[in-house]
Formats: structure tokens, sequence, C-alpha cells
């Protein structure tokens, strides 16, 4: 097995700008990714074959972008083990679509789902290196480091705006 990574799949170059902020994050963290385009309905082939592929390199999750008809994450799910992160795009219907075809799969072939667009995008990677880090006890430590600056930052903010209100 190769060195442990995480797969972001996209069924269109044009899920980029919200799976941006999904790469920044693992970049952030320091967590090896690939990143793919490759549709559940325009090259089904191709797309197995690089779940399969990953699967024996050494992927340890899959986060895919899911948009319209939001079929990718859950093709992936029925040809692997590995934890499938579906982030829901706003290609249409305010992404509602999206999140309820990726939601709602067939008992057996789970899709984690995080919310709809950038936020969502984030989350899915922190829940994958979440997931790598169950044996990566380095990667463990900076998520926590990550939350404490997270919080430290929210009690500066706070304490700004006490600053502000009684002057």
């Amino acid at each position: 097995m190769d060195k442990p990574f995480v797969a972001i799949l996209m069924g269109s170059d044009s899920d980029l700008p919200v799976m941006q902020a999904c790469i920044d994050v693992l970049k952030q963290l320091d967590v090896d990714h690939e990143v793919k385009v490759s549709s559940a309905h325009r090259t089904p082939e191709a797309t197995h074959n690089y779940v399969r592929s990953a699967d024996e390199r050494g992927c340890l999750a899959f986060i895919c972008a899911a948009g319209m008809a939001a079929h990718l994450a859950g093709a992936v799910s029925a040809q692997t083990l590995r934890p499938v992160i579906g982030v829901p795009i706003n290609a249409s219907l305010e992404g509602l679509d999206a999140l309820l075809s990726t939601v709602q799969m067939p008992a057996g072939i789970p899709v984690a789902t995080v919310a709809i667009g950038k936020a969502g995008a984030k989350n899915a990677a922190y829940l994958a290196a979440q997931i790598v880090a169950t044996a990566d006890a380095e990667l463990r430590q900076r998520l926590i480091d990550e939350r404490a600056a997270a919080a430290q930052a929210v009690m500066d903010k706070d304490a700004a705006l006490q600053a502000q209100l009684a002057g």
C-alpha cells in the first residue's frame, strides 16, 4: 500500500470553486490528497477504475462533490468499503436536489453527507481528516490545535466586542 491519502472527486470542473475550500483545508492540515474529475454518468467505467485503484493505493476516504443528479458519491460508495463523504453543490434548486439525492442512499451503501456548498466542502475535509487521524497521532494533534485556535479566535472577537461596547 502507498502512503494514505484522501480522494476528492468532482463530476465536473465547475464544482472546483466550491471544492477548493475542501482542498485548502486538507492542504492546511497537511493531509495527502488527490483531486479528480470523473462523472458517475458520463465516465462510469473510469470512475469505477479510479475508485478501485485508489483503494489499492491507500485511499482512506473519498469526498465526492454532488451536483444536480448527485450520483457520484453513491456510485463511489457502491464500489468501496472506505468512508464516502458527499458534498451537495448548489447547481440547481438551491442545492436541495443534491442534498436529498446524497442523503437518501439505500441501506448498506452509506454516504456521509455534509452541508450544501463551501461550508460543507470544508466540513468534508475536516471529517476526512478526522478519519485519517484515527491512525495518525500527528494529524490528530494538528486537528486539536486547529480547534483550539478557532476557539481562541472566537474568545478574542468577543473580548474586542466587549471592549467596544464598554467604550
